[in-house]
């Protein structure tokens, strides 16, 4: 099964530190730069991430609520959108959609699916409880930017039985749908985040998104709102912070940052844009001490065998390259591309079959529907190769005169 997710943010990491004994104060919000940014040219307004379009109203109206008659209010919602298979939801976590958008084409990560559930439930009058579940850290990159994947499910005010689609646990009072197998949730902590955190999650997810394509604009503004939803959710300003210095504008950067690493001093994706926005401005020697900060916290970088493996590649050294590539697997067997390049680096060798095992392997971690069409063509075209060269092998040698 894959894993439902969502991007948390451009050099983020998706978790609030503990309460103290008294509890902090929120950061502060006198970070932003408006002038330097053209108006968004979408409407923005956390509220929206929550609203039931028609068509889903007409659904709550029918085929929920005969579901509801027939086995009680949270069971009936719960058979409804995904025990009966009505919807055929699908995992996509290429973009991040509002409950409504999820509903309409049937796919979404799970922060969509969470807001699509808690949309329904609040439409029913039925209270819901949203969590943030701690997992094993796991980074991606797209466009020069790595990005920190979280997990969030939901809670619903008498366990289920014969859910097949998600997992469903909990106590008779409280009971939390999950879309990541059952071992990997019991095995891992969740704390319970409020509904102004989930909508800021949301808005920094967009905000990551316009980033990864270009829209500096539109990502700005954004990353503004989560930040003003729940300034406590500290990946916004991180986020911010990639923008500022996209844009040209390190002293913001700084200011954001330096906020962050006040309330989470050893916050690595904090400490890894400090380092780029000193060595930016010529700051070098505070540079290397944030760096000597950060190489103590993180010996070895993400994606950095990954990348050496990628050069060996173009020299022709697929050998040393796939001792690389199997580095990077070994501590992030999740990322779709590292099986790819693996792939490649065995076809280089001539290892035909282990180069259709790696396909196979990125197309059963793949998130988005592109990808999975994409690694789906690459493993039918090494299936055929396959098969080709066991054709051969089976037909007998012919010379002249037979």
């Amino acid at each position: 099964m894959n894993k439902f997710r969502i991007v948390c943010a451009a050099l983020v990491l998706a978790c609030l530190g503990g309460c103290a004994v008294e509890p902090m104060k929120p950061p502060s919000t006198d970070v932003f730069r408006d002038a330097a940014f053209k108006p968004p040219s979408v409407v923005i307004d956390p509220q929206q991430a929550l609203e039931l379009s028609p068509a889903m109203r007409r659904f709550a109206e029918t085929e929920m609520a005969s579901e509801i008659r027939l086995k009680g209010l949270r069971d009936g919602l719960i058979d409804a959108l995904y025990t009966k298979g009505r919807l055929k939801l699908d995992y996509d976590s290429e973009i991040t959609r509002t409950a409504a958008e999820a509903f309409d084409v049937k796919r979404g990560n799970c922060m969509s699916l969470v807001l699509m559930t808690a949309a329904f439930a609040r439409h029913l009058n039925m209270p819901v409880r949203f969590n943030s579940v701690y997992l094993e850290e796991s980074w991606t990159r797209a466009n020069g930017i790595f990005f920190v994947a979280g997990h969030v499910n939901i809670s619903l005010a008498r366990p289920l039985a014969g859910a097949s689609r998600m997992t469903v646990f909990g106590d008779p009072e409280l009971l939390t749908i999950d879309f990541l197998p059952p071992e990997q949730i019991r095995r891992n902590r969740s704390r319970v985040v409020d509904e102004s955190t989930i909508l800021a999650m949301f808005l920094n997810n967009r905000a990551a998104e316009a980033l990864t394509a270009g829209q500096l604009d539109d990502a700005y503004w954004w990353s503004r709102a989560a930040i003003q939803t729940d300034s406590r959710w500290l990946a916004s300003y991180n986020t911010l912070s990639v923008l500022y210095r996209r844009k040209g504008l390190p002293d913001a950067a700084e200011q954001t940052l330096r906020l962050v690493l006040e309330r989470e001093p050893a916050n690595l994706q904090a400490i890894s844009n400090l380092v780029l926005v000193l060595s930016d401005v010529g700051r070098h020697a505070e540079a290397n001490v944030y760096s000597n900060q950060l190489a103590q916290l993180q010996p070895v970088p993400p994606y950095k065998f990954f990348d050496e493996g990628v050069a060996a590649m173009k020299v022709g050294e697929f050998a040393q390259a796939r001792q690389l590539f199997r580095k990077e697997v070994a501590r992030a067997a999740y990322v779709p591309e590292f099986h790819f390049w693996l792939a490649l680096a065995n076809y280089g060798l001539g290892d035909v079959s282990a180069a259709r095992g790696e396909i196979a392997m990125a197309l059963e971690n793949s998130a988005t529907t592109r990808d999975r069409e994409m690694y789906g063509a690459k493993l039918a075209w090494l299936n055929e190769q396959q098969r080709e060269m066991r054709e051969q092998r089976r037909s007998p040698l012919r010379g002249p005169g037979t």
